[in-house]
């Protein structure tokens, strides 16, 4: 997969910009919070997902600018595409998305098109976070595998919302505990395809990334990642859900149900799965270094590319929010190693920090949100 042009206007700092990147690597370099960022975040913003950084779709849109405008035209291994992005201020936050001209409805349709691999400072809270935003990860890279994935995540969620409301009902006495039957049954049958998929993703992305953490300590530690299901021990989880198993996590949620009641949301169930990252049987996020918890998260991050090139086929866009400044030698080659097939995105304060690295390749400088080609 190669992006072949970007041009972007009215997104955050960004100067109306046109660019045409190197198939290969991209270095962007300038000082702090000249966009350098902005510009990863653009080319994120057409994958559809929500952004690295956590901020609100609405904060793309500059200030004082009346809206946003994208375009990007991209290569995959069958054919050129364009995807384009429309944001306007105003109390209906105008929004449009265009995939090869034709209009969608929602941006779930660009995630299945364009996929990217992002590294960020911020990785590191994929292990001392909780476990939020390791569930997000799963399911994001589970997602770009398997994108049936997407679609049952999303019913999933919206069925846990609905269980939720009527918890509420039946705590202010407006609502029998009965009413929780039919959504019970719904989210058994989601909840137990939710987990198969994303245990059959965990097990092919804990094979890759024990393999590279093998690589970053020269064999001296070893990694293990393994899936935590909130209802079934591993042993228990088939390639496909079961009537069995749906029966099970249904016994599961009518057990839970007074809790829940007292809670007012769901506490069982595939909404609290997780995964653990150990080194020498000890918790990488309780008892690692920062070390070791910086290495973890990178191998966690090349091992999403490396199981999307495998089995897809298909190389997604790297993009290296400053991040290499901040690895080793050793660490900065295997990252290199990993993704040399890729068309990379990369930004650095200092370019004579990547240059050696530069064999063949596009280096631009980033001022005031203003993008040139040196």
């Amino acid at each position: 997969m190669r992006i072949l042009s970007v041009d972007a206007e009215g997104f955050r700092n960004l100067d109306t910009m046109h660019l045409e990147p190197h198939a290969g690597m991209n270095l962007i370099f300038g000082n702090n919070a000249q966009g350098k960022t902005n510009l990863l975040e653009a080319i994120w913003a057409c994958t559809g997902c929500r952004s690295f950084r956590g901020a609100k779709e609405r904060d793309y849109i500059r200030l004082k600018a009346p809206a946003m405008h994208l375009k990007m035209r991209f290569r995959d291994s069958r054919r050129e595409q364009e995807i384009q992005l429309h944001l306007a201020r105003g109390d209906g936050r105008q929004r449009k998305i265009m995939l090869n001209g034709v209009p969608m409805k929602g941006s779930g349709g660009l995630f299945s098109q364009f996929q990217c691999v992002v590294f960020s400072p911020d990785d590191r809270e994929l292990i001392r976070s909780g476990p939020e935003k390791r569930r997000a990860f799963m399911d994001l890279c589970g997602s770009q595998i398997t994108p049936a994935m997407l679609g049952c995540l999303r019913r999933f969620e919206q069925i846990t919302s609905q269980r939720n409301a009527v918890l509420k009902q039946i705590q202010l006495k407006n609502a029998d505990k009965r009413e929780l039957e039919v959504w019970d049954q719904q989210l058994a049958a989601h909840g137990s395809l939710l987990t198969c998929l994303r245990f059959a993703y965990m097990n092919q992305l804990a094979a890759v990334c024990e393999k590279l953490y093998a690589d970053v300590t020269g064999g001296k530690e070893k990694l293990a990642v393994r899936y935590r299901s909130n209802v079934f021990h591993n042993s228990e989880i088939p390639d496909k859900p079961t009537l069995e198993m749906q029966k099970y996590y249904f016994e599961q949620l009518q057990l839970s149900a007074e809790d829940d009641i007292r809670l007012g949301f769901t506490a069982k169930g595939a909404g609290r799965d997780d995964f653990t990252c150990k080194i020498g049987n000890l918790s990488v996020r309780e008892f690692g270094s920062q070390g070791q918890q910086k290495s973890t998260a990178l191998v966690l991050k090349l091992g999403q590319a490396s199981v999307f090139y495998e089995k897809k086929d298909e190389t997604p866009v790297i993009l290296l929010d400053d991040v290499m400044g901040e690895l080793d030698a050793e660490r900065q080659k295997l990252v290199y190693d990993i993704v040399r097939d890729m068309q990379i995105f990369l930004t650095n304060c200092q370019p004579e920090a990547i240059q050696p690295e530069l064999e063949q390749g596009h280096i631009y400088s980033m001022e005031c949100g203003i993008l040139k080609k040196m």
